[in-house]
């Protein structure tokens, strides 16, 4: 069974920094690639980031571009998103998604809250 769980969301002040995390059973973790998706109240959710399994062409919205950094640990089977400089508009749950077109085959996570708020 698939399993993809994040963790490291929660209450920030504007400016702070948080890190999610996202761990991977149950699937052949370095065949993914990796994203985090963001849904924030009333809007639709978006891609935030996506790091493929070749590690060299990360890709990022233009919203979090040179504040969020994602990474990938493919011995630990995680997934990482580290944020800086957050802003009270990056508040959303926080969706981890694995996906292969190779396999056909595409995993989600159950999400995280994050919110940025003074």
């Amino acid at each position: 069974q698939v399993q993809l769980v994040e963790s490291g969301g929660g209450l920030v002040q504007p400016g702070g920094s948080l890190r999610l995390s996202c761990a991977a059973s149950g699937l052949i973790f370095r065949a993914y690639d990796m994203r985090w998706h963001r849904q924030a109240p009333g809007k639709e959710r978006e891609l935030v980031a996506v790091i493929p399994t070749s590690d060299l062409s990360v890709n990022y919205a233009d919203s979090v571009k040179g504040r969020f950094t994602i990474s990938r640990d493919n011995a630990k089977n995680t997934v990482y998103l580290q944020m800086n400089y957050l802003k009270p508009e990056d508040t959303a749950v926080y969706y981890c998604n694995a996906a292969s077109w190779r396999l056909g085959a595409e995993y989600w996570g159950q999400g995280t809250q994050v919110t940025v708020s003074s």
